[in-house]
């Protein structure tokens, strides 16, 4: 699991969960919750009952709404 990367370009956090047949970091995840809630309950729910690859699409539609989120470089120096 360590070669898979965000599927939103330009992201180097650590994957955390499926995005369809994609990965996505856990900041990039609780995006796509949300914007998955916005949409309504319904779609919500149809999404839960779909295939990997049928999410692909609904996946690929949210990753245009996103802004890149930067990966932190390490741990904070305390000066």
């Amino acid at each position: 699991m360590n070669d898979l990367t965000c599927m939103i370009e330009g992201c180097q956090a650590r994957v955390y969960s499926p995005a369809g047949t994609q990965h996505v970091c856990k900041e990039h995840f609780l995006s796509f919750l949300t914007w998955r809630r916005r949409k309504g309950q319904q779609m919500f729910n149809h999404y839960a009952g779909l295939t990997m690859e049928q999410r692909d699409p609904i996946a690929s539609e949210w990753s245009k709404t996103v802004s890149i989120i930067e990966a932190p470089t390490g741990p904070a120096s305390k000066s």
